[in-house]
């Protein structure tokens, strides 16, 4: 069926972000450097944790893999869209569209879940410190790591087998940047409300689940964090800050994408550009600036 759908449409076209020459110069710049200082960013710390011996912590494990997983994130769609802002015609694969869409859900859908181990290791430090060290220990960081990676998989796999069986025979424009799976589905040459619920419901759901956990989770941990000694919980508020300002970050856009899509292009454009752009690179400058063990690992380089 796949390849009768691609004899059928080869490729789609992106309308892109704008249609002005003089506004796609400047954003071709913008984009590129924030890309590049993303790359560079995430990279960074990620070589941070491995080199310094001081960083060898839960903590510090799941942060890098979350620098990573924002590394790849971030590379699914913005080098398609700096370059194509040196095109005239926009276009991308049948192919090339749905590897982007997988590797897109495959990244953010593990990212959130990797997001949720990562409040579980603050609760554990905060609110039962004394057994962190036995409950935290190399094999379950491992096991949540690897957990995270799974259930990104299964919820991009999962998607991706169904849209791949769709006919697509007619339109081919797509008004974004990049290929997501609300957008394609539109694009299928059937009645696609059902399967427009059904795959809103799949990210709805790991998102909205993910992002009650996490509520839980740091609720427990501030709630813990009153009643520490003002030294203690200091430092554990400043390391809580840090997460929840990621977590609001992330979720934001995710949630006005797939559970309350507002249907304004041009709002369904920032929030992309802000989820697949953005967020990637405010991720390692938060944890830089208050995280007091990444500054000092720096002066020690």
């Amino acid at each position: 069926m796949e390849e009768a759908n691609q004899s059928v449409v080869s490729e789609f076209i992106f309308l892109g972000l704008c249609d002005s020459w003089d506004l796609q110069a400047f954003l071709l710049v913008a984009f590129s450097s924030l890309y590049l200082i993303t790359i560079l960013g995430n990279v960074f710390i990620v070589l941070l944790v491995i080199a310094d011996l001081h960083l060898h912590s839960p903590m510090y494990f799941l942060l890098a893999n979350l620098s990573f997983s924002d590394l790849c994130f971030s590379s699914v769609t913005t080098p398609k869209l700096i370059t194509d802002f040196l095109k005239e015609n926009k276009t991308i694969s049948f192919r090339g569209c749905m590897c982007q869409m997988f590797f897109g859900h495959f990244f953010g859908g593990g990212e959130m879940v990797l997001l949720v181990m990562m409040a579980y290791d603050r609760y554990v430090a905060i609110c039962k410190p004394l057994h962190y060290s036995s409950i935290m220990n190399t094999k379950m960081c491992i096991q949540l790591v690897t957990t995270s990676w799974i259930i990104g998989f299964v919820h991009s796999i999962s998607q991706l087998a169904i849209i791949t069986q769709l006919p697509f025979c007619g339109p081919r424009k797509l008004d974004s940047f990049f290929c997501d799976i609300p957008l394609v589905i539109k694009l299928v040459c059937m009645d696609t409300y059902i399967l427009e619920v059904l795959t809103n419901a799949n990210s709805g759901v790991l998102a909205t689940v993910c992002f009650i956990l996490l509520l839980i989770s740091y609720s427990y941990s501030l709630l813990t964090v009153c009643h520490q000694s003002k030294g203690g919980a200091s430092k554990a508020l400043s390391t809580c800050t840090a997460h929840i300002t990621v977590v609001m970050l992330f979720f934001g856009p995710c949630i006005f994408i797939y559970l309350c899509p507002l249907s304004i292009t041009w709002v369904d454009k920032f929030l992309a550009v802000f989820y697949g752009i953005i967020t990637p690179l405010l991720n390692p400058v938060i944890y830089t600036l208050r995280n007091k063990e990444i500054r000092n690992a720096i002066k020690r380089l």
